[in-house]
């Protein structure tokens, strides 16, 4: 509540979410999954459950508190403490030039237009061609302005984007799994 720019979510995200947002993520081989504001890691367990052995838990987190907790609570995780907006050298410092899907929690409807465009930008650089993209946002944000932006964002960067509604969340969470970057 003290810094809604940095963090969107009042209470932690619910069980069901964590367990949608996890079908994206590869069950076989040695994937690369990236997490965009693990915060809490409220998300981040649903995804370690999915991972295979050999696979990578990538977590890009910006505000201090939060990397300081998720060393504690989620040490399986290769936790770098910066910007989702340089994910390319963020990445390229530990070696990873591609990963095979992204989840993102980060508060989309609340940024600018030029912080969403600079962030997608970056997650379709790193995004592998068969790869997934999704981000979550609360149901009623989709209708603010920053909200129906991302949506159109979403529209003009992937071929394919579908929406899925988690109503076991206080408040509801929208879904957004997109595929496909149009380069």
């Amino acid at each position: 509540m003290r810094n809604p720019q940095k963090v969107g979510a009042a209470t932690p995200t619910s069980a069901a979410v964590a367990g949608v947002v996890a079908q994206v993520v590869p069950t076989t081989g040695q994937p690369v999954v990236l997490e965009l504001g693990p915060g809490t890691g409220s998300l981040s367990g649903g995804i370690r459950e999915r991972l295979p052995a050999g696979a990578r838990h990538v977590g890009i987190e910006l505000v201090d508190e939060m990397v300081r907790h998720l060393q504690v609570h989620a040490p399986w995780m290769e936790l770098v403490h910066g910007d989702a907006g340089d994910l390319v050298p963020l990445l390229a410092e530990r070696g990873v030039d591609q990963v095979d899907a992204v989840i993102s929690s980060l508060p989309w409807s609340l940024l600018g237009e030029a912080d969403q465009d600079r962030i997608l930008g970056e997650v379709t650089k790193v995004l592998a061609p068969h790869g997934a993209f999704t981000a979550l946002t609360y149901l009623p944000a989709e209708h603010n302005t920053g909200g129906r932006r991302f949506r159109q964002r979403l529209a003009a960067t992937f071929d394919e984007v579908i929406t899925h509604t988690t109503w076991r969340n206080l408040p509801p969470i929208l879904h957004y799994i997109c595929r496909r970057p149009l380069l």
